[in-house]
């Protein structure tokens, strides 16, 4: 895959909301409502909320997200690649650039949520690649056994 280039913000633009709706659709079909942690676009306007996407000259690839738990703790949020584009790297550079971007922060762990399912599994064997290890649940989240947890210590 061709380079691409790490946006901030963005959440006005009409390819991202339909990317983030994708995305809650998504969610929404693997996992039981209780169960959905996504954030919709008011979600991802909170202060603190950093949120990324990735573009080709004008195509949208991907967007993530990370969220300031406190000084030394981020949670990743609204991970999504466009399904044009799986498995070329974007996800793999979004997470980067949100790792790099806790890491300057101060940052000293990054946790994250994801579905149990089987149609998470490619992104929890990226997640591992990573160094993410699975951990209980942090934040205010509580047990689901349609949802796992990973950590990263930076």
């Amino acid at each position: 895959m061709s380079a691409f280039t790490i946006r901030t913000g963005g959440l006005d633009h009409p390819a991202v909301v339909e990317l983030l709706a994708a995305h809650l659709a998504g969610m929404a079909e693997h996992s039981p409502p209780e169960s959905v942690h996504a954030l919709d676009l008011s979600g991802l306007q909170q202060p603190s909320i950093q949120f990324w996407t990735a573009w080709r000259d004008d195509q949208l690839l991907g967007c993530a997200a990370l969220k300031t738990l406190d000084a030394t703790h981020g949670e990743l949020k609204s991970m999504r690649t466009d399904p044009r584009f799986l498995r070329q790297g974007v996800a793999r550079g979004l997470l980067q650039h949100a790792l790099d971007q806790a890491r300057a922060q101060g940052m000293t762990r990054v946790s994250l949520e994801t579905g149990s399912m089987d149609a998470f599994a490619p992104a929890r064997a990226m997640y591992e690649a990573f160094g993410f290890t699975y951990t209980d649940p942090f934040a205010d989240y509580a047990l689901d056994p349609h949802s796992v947890f990973m950590t990263l210590t930076l």
